[in-house]
């Protein structure tokens, strides 16, 4: 028997099926929000007269600013609930996507994508820590894949909308479309109850977060700097892929970078999940572990092919890889959380992370263009680098798999 089944009574079965499918929608839709800019680079350039390397600047706005939300959603939802601040955090992402649909200005664009940066910080890790709370133990590995694999499901549903939806409403037209997740707060309200460990902790007193983190200071540095590395993982082989390396370095046509990113999402869904339920058999940091460590041969393959075919390939296998390494995260850092702010700690240290990589685009475009505009070399470097050190930190990092979630 498990530590948490020790503790708390076995969750109801249909009970944590509507949990898993809520948080599971809720990081599918943010990150489709999310992506969709990484598709209008060059459009938004076009109608605000600047370079590409400019508008990647609203990427890095966007993952500075998520540290933000992740503590303020983070602190709210261990105050006041997990199922009330998700359901705030899904109409305010939503609402600022519809915003930048409207931008008159690069300036409000900015502006918009930087708040819209601290309501998708949030999301995260209150659905994370939702799932994780709820869910038997004997799930964790798969569902914490499942969860993962919402962000190249998020990924691949923006990858759709631009196939199809692109050529008719352009830039504009696909924010305001990315609007739509706010329906989703309609099914959590009817059908998704709170955390059963959230109840209980309600019951004690509260210790200040500062004072927390304090005394688990080494943890959470360990825990930022793991995901400074894992968001360059992502994101530097990611954000470039799309429009500026398929489209502007190889020049291919709308429908083979849509053909090859809905394939390389595929790779990334089978790697989440994959890795999530094996990481439930062999341990959570020997499955990340080789996960990142196949990422290494594989870069000559996916960033120096010259045919969509091979790049087709490559990029598939790369996402296996990346997201599968992924798929271990939530689980994994749900485990190591201090249990009295499960709601702040694992989404403000991926925030934090993602802060310390928000310059990963501009790094690469910058590399690039002093390179000869060579983007399959930059995305290289970075994901060769992150790949060791992702590996390193495994193997001399803690574990505590199957951990009781109750607040003791």
């Amino acid at each position: 028997m498990s530590a948490y089944q020790g503790v708390m009574p076995e969750p109801d079965i249909a009970t944590s099926r509507k949990v898993v499918i809520a948080a599971f929608l809720g990081w599918t839709l943010d990150a489709f929000d999310f992506f969709i800019l990484i598709f209008t680079f060059a459009a938004v350039a076009k109608t605000f007269h600047v370079g590409i390397t400019a508008v990647t600047i609203a990427v890095t706005l966007t993952l500075a600013m998520r540290p933000i939300g992740a503590l303020l959603f983070g602190r709210l939802a261990d105050r006041y609930g997990r199922r009330p601040m998700l359901m705030v955090n899904i109409v305010a992402f939503s609402f600022f996507e519809l915003a930048t649909g409207f931008a008159p200005s690069l300036t409000a664009f900015m502006i918009l994508r930087a708040l819209y940066g601290i309501a998708m910080g949030g999301e995260w890790g209150i659905g994370s820590s939702l799932t994780m709370e709820t869910i038997p133990a004997r799930w964790r590995g798969w569902v914490s894949g499942l969860l993962q694999a919402g962000y190249p499901a998020g990924y691949f549903l923006a990858t759709v909308l631009f196939g199809i939806a692109f050529p008719y409403v352009g830039w504009r037209g696909m924010f305001i479309i990315g609007a739509f997740p706010a329906v989703l707060v309609l099914y959590i309200g009817s059908s998704v109850p709170e955390s059963p460990v959230w109840r209980e902790m309600a019951k004690k007193p509260r210790v200040p977060v500062s004072q927390v983190l304090r005394r688990h200071l080494p943890l959470t540095i360990y825990a930022v700097i793991l995901m400074m590395a894992f968001n360059f993982f992502s994101h530097g082989s990611q954000d470039l892929y799309p429009s500026v390396f398929l489209g502007v370095q190889h020049h291919f046509s709308h429908a083979t970078i849509t053909t090859i990113a809905l394939i390389y999402n595929l790779g990334a869904m089978i790697g989440g999940i994959g890795f999530g339920f094996l990481s439930q058999k062999i341990g959570r940091r020997l499955a990340i572990g080789i996960a990142a460590g196949l990422a290494l041969p594989l870069i000559p393959l996916w960033a120096f092919s010259m045919t969509p075919v091979m790049l087709g390939l490559g990029a598939f296998l790369m996402q296996i890889c990346v997201q599968g390494a992924w798929g271990v995260i939530p689980v994994h850092l749900n485990e190591l959380s201090p249990k009295e702010i499960r709601a702040t700690f694992p989404g403000f240290v991926y925030q934090l992370g993602n802060f310390l990589a928000s310059y990963n685009a501009t790094l690469q475009a910058s590399f690039a263009a002093a390179h000869h505009h060579d983007y399959g070399l930059a995305m290289a470097w970075v994901i060769g680098i992150v790949a060791v050190v992702i590996v390193v930190l495994m193997i001399f990092g803690p574990e505590a798999k199957d951990v009781s979630m109750a607040h003791d």
